[in-house]
């Protein structure tokens, strides 16, 4: 009995060794395969393919919108713009994917673009559970609703027993929902899947009301046949704070795309504009605006960026100001007011943390 004892002891003992070898290996591919999904991002794919892939709405004026010369603009447009102007010196170096709602989120995770510039609103579940990391909101907004000027409809109790186009994957179908039993008004609720569709149905009197978020039925209002024979009431049923998105857990490129979006407002905020970028760039004087744009100090080196990225944005695309003026203020056919969409320093609600 002592002799089989011993036996099994030293079969034990020889197997330890090779027990452990296979642990500790196992432990070194899990380390090694953890530190490569650690170093690796978006951000090098994106060098190394040497343009941006962008995912905008592409049917948004004033956000991002596609003309018949394949021309796109707005500023979801600019912002992708930014981005690229940043990583090549050129605003250009940007392909744009138009992508419905229901599809947008399933184009990051899947790698099919690189970000989303697209009207999309920043919620709780889209940060956690969908896998989402929001930039800086570019513009914040409120759901609405719009109806023919000639309906006789003034608010949302006006929609009992009548019918109301939506589209399918957005906030705005639970907001409306939501909103429509707080007040007990039972209306049909047609949901597309896309926008197109939507507003197709909804200019052909097959529904009474469109809801989406107010600047999104500003834009389409533009489109229709007869745009002054529509108004957008007068209610606000949410919270829409829309920004740029990347994937989650890549710090690396969520850095960039922040801290591109944060130089168009804290651009404006310094007075530095497209048309005096240089001679700024060249004479300042100041150490903020020199550190800004690069002349001193190494911001950029820790986004993996030129030092003077934020020289390249404003040259480029222009700051916050320039950009939403185009698009959707003075100098376009909309001529909104800023609103919640101006700096801080003017009761809006448009802040950047310091570039230090």
């Amino acid at each position: 009995m002592q002799k089989w004892g011993s036996i099994l002891i030293a079969a034990i003992l020889m197997v330890l060794p090779l027990t452990a070898c296979e642990t500790e290996s196992t432990s070194n591919q899990a380390e090694s395969s953890q530190e490569t999904q650690e170093t690796t991002s978006r951000l090098d794919t994106v060098k190394s393919r040497g343009k941006l892939i962008c995912g905008v709405d592409g049917g948004i004026p004033g956000f991002s919108f596609v003309d018949q010369n394949g021309e796109y603009s707005g500023i979801d447009v600019d912002v992708c713009k930014a981005v690229a102007a940043a990583l090549f010196d050129d605003p250009n170096a940007v392909e744009y994917r138009n992508l419905d709602s229901t599809e947008r989120f399933t184009a990051v995770s899947g790698g099919e673009v690189d970000m989303l510039s697209r009207n999309t609103t920043w919620t709780i579940s889209r940060d956690t559970s969908v896998g989402l990391e929001f930039a800086p909101t570019t513009f914040y907004d409120g759901q609405g609703m719009m109806v023919r000027a000639d309906s006789g409809i003034e608010n949302l109790e006006g929609f009992q027993g009548k019918s109301i186009c939506v589209e399918a994957g957005t906030t705005t179908e639970l907001n409306l929902t939501d909103n429509l039993r707080e007040i007990n008004v039972e209306a049909e609720t047609l949901t597309f899947q896309q926008a197109d569709p939507a507003y197709a149905a909804y200019a052909e009197g097959r529904c009474d009301g469109m809801t989406s978020d107010k600047s999104q039925l500003l834009g389409r209002r533009s489109t229709l046949p007869n745009p002054e024979e529509h108004i957008i009431l007068g209610v606000t049923m949410s919270k829409e704070p829309l920004g740029p998105v990347t994937i989650n857990n890549d710090s690396g490129w969520f850095d960039v795309v922040k801290w591109v979006t944060y130089a168009l407002i804290e651009a404006e905020e310094l007075g530095i504009t497209q048309a005096n970028v240089d001679d700024l760039k060249a004479n300042s004087e100041d150490p903020t605006i020199r550190r800004f744009l690069g002349v001193e100090g190494d911001l950029g080196k820790g986004l993996g960026l030129s030092n003077d990225f934020a020289y390249r944005v404003i040259k480029n695309v222009g700051n916050y100001s320039e950009v939403y003026s185009r698009s959707l203020g003075e100098e376009s056919q909309f001529k909104l007011p800023r609103g919640m969409n101006d700096l801080w320093t003017k009761g809006g609600l448009l802040y950047s943390p310091p570039f230090r």
